[in-house]
């Protein structure tokens, strides 16, 4: 069974000749029960997302924010497993024939075993993998398995990295490259903004793949930001923060998620 890496890039390539940015959701599974994750990942891609992350709830998610951290905490005290989260896939994809990926990091791969994980993800439709912690000098073991079962292998890049380290990072991934940067915190927009829109054009300097930036967007006008100078907008904590505040109640929860998704699909199109 293989996976579903050209339905990603052709996805990605549709929104370019669109002349638009793609927009890419971020859910972790199993939140707030598995049932409840499944039905979020569909109610983005009703709003208007192009593209959907399922996160692998993790117990040290040393790279996410609080927001996500409360998600995946909900998740782990329901006991959400790995086939919990090839259950997400499957059931998110063959429900929309849109694109799903799991952002994971390593730990969990490397326990479950490689050649296992990608053969379900790949027998789930899964269109690849995220992961934020694996090295790439590190990688040739998921990269063997990924290729065999045709899945992307997502790397993500940061403002700190190097030019010639973006070009080993860009050359060993596939699907699009993540380019992770900050909004709000450590400085103004404007100048986060300038910091995000300069790691694109030097990630792209080194690649053809698509640059997709999570930069902590949370509405249209910032998605509309993004997109003037990325190939994908990614939001995550948005989502998850929509779903917390909408409460035990399923119905309130998905059109939680996919007003916001409609919202932020109207950015990626330039109407701010």
């Amino acid at each position: 069974m293989t996976g579903n890496r050209q339905l990603l890039s052709d996805t990605l390539a549709a929104a370019k000749a669109e002349g638009r940015s793609a927009l890419i959701a971020y859910l972790p599974a199993g939140f707030p029960t598995v049932e409840g994750g499944i039905d979020a990942v569909k109610a983005a891609f009703d709003g208007g997302a192009d593209v959907v992350e399922v996160g692998l709830p993790h117990s040290d998610p040393v790279l996410d924010g609080p927001v996500i951290q409360t998600a995946d905490d909900i998740a782990l005290r329901g006991g959400v497993k790995i086939a919990d989260v090839m259950r997400t896939v499957r059931e998110a994809h063959e429900a929309t024939g849109r694109p799903v990926l799991v952002m994971t990091y390593w730990n969990p791969i490397d326990r479950y075993g490689v050649e296992r994980f990608t053969a379900e993800l790949a027998e789930a439709g899964g269109a690849g993998c995220i992961l934020p912690d694996l090295p790439v000098q590190e990688s040739a073991l998921w990269r063997e398995h990924a290729e065999k079962h045709d899945l992307a292998t997502v790397f993500v890049v940061a403002p700190s990295s190097q030019d010639a380290r973006l070009a080993e990072i860009t050359e060993a991934g596939s699907g699009f490259v993540y380019a992770a940067s900050l909004m709000g915190v450590t400085g103004t927009r404007a100048s986060v903004g300038e910091q995000a829109q300069e790691l694109v054009r030097r990630t792209r300097a080194t690649t053809d793949l698509p640059v997709c930036v999570g930069l902590g967007v949370s509405n249209r006008a910032q998605a509309a930001e993004v997109a003037g100078f990325a190939d994908g907008v990614i939001v995550g904590s948005a989502f998850v923060q929509r779903m917390l505040d909408a409460g035990d109640d399923a119905d309130a929860r998905r059109e939680a998620v996919r007003a916001l998704a409609a919202d932020l699909a109207e950015g990626v199109r330039g109407r701010a």
